[in-house]
């Protein structure tokens, strides 16, 4: 037994892309009219056809949502951005002090367990590190409602240039080369921002989608 065509939904990740940057007002404008003309090509040239048609214009349109969230609120996005950049500046003095306590507090027992002390030394202060960014991100998301993505998003980009041109300058100077593969972590923090933005904005989805109880 076939499924018929007007039951087929478009695909997940692009309807959940298209809710994650659409403000609520124009929302089930946007996804309805996607999905009427998805279910009438669906039925016209098959399944297949309509959901690269619908991937096609989630591709389009998400620039398009970015665009008009950042042009209706520029001075909301802008201020986010600097907040986060003020905020990571203010928490950086405390990043590390968690793993120096450990490592202080447990000095015998990393005596006789080097490979331990060398990853809470390093790896753990880089953990640290992007436990930062994910509050950080989780902080701008929330004070941004209906804008967390574009927020967050630009948060990460601002914040990933400037690290990027910062190492490139020390590595012109110092020489080391080595410093280079640090630029992973930024953009691991940089990326971190963006889901915590990700992660306040399908909270708030699913909040207003919950049927109210008298």
């Amino acid at each position: 037994m076939t499924s018929q065509p007007h039951l087929v939904k478009p695909p997940r990740l692009a309807v959940w892309l298209l809710n994650l940057f659409a403000l609520a007002e124009e929302a089930e404008s946007i996804l309805g009219d996607l999905l009427e003309e998805f279910s009438l090509l669906a039925s016209k040239s098959g399944v297949a056809f309509a959901q690269r048609w619908y991937w096609r214009q989630t591709i389009k349109t998400v620039p398009w949502l970015a665009g008009i969230g950042f042009r209706t609120a520029p001075w909301l996005i802008g201020a986010s951005v600097v907040g986060g950049l003020l905020l990571r500046k203010l928490v950086a003095p405390l990043v590390g002090l968690p793993a120096s306590a450990l490592l202080d507090r447990y000095q015998a027992f990393f005596e006789h367990h080097v490979s331990a002390y060398l990853f809470f030394a390093s790896t753990g202060s880089d953990i640290e590190h992007l436990i930062s960014f994910v509050l950080i991100g989780f902080l701008v998301a929330f004070v941004t409602r209906q804008r967390e993505m574009i927020a967050t998003m630009a948060l990460g980009l601002v914040y990933g240039a400037m690290a990027v041109v910062g190492f490139i300058y020390a590595v012109t100077k110092t020489g080391n080369d080595a410093l280079l593969w640090r630029l992973t972590w930024i953009f691991a923090d940089a990326f971190a921002i963006v889901i915590a933005g990700a992660i306040v904005r399908m909270h708030r989805l699913a909040a207003t989608s919950r049927p109210s109880t008298a």
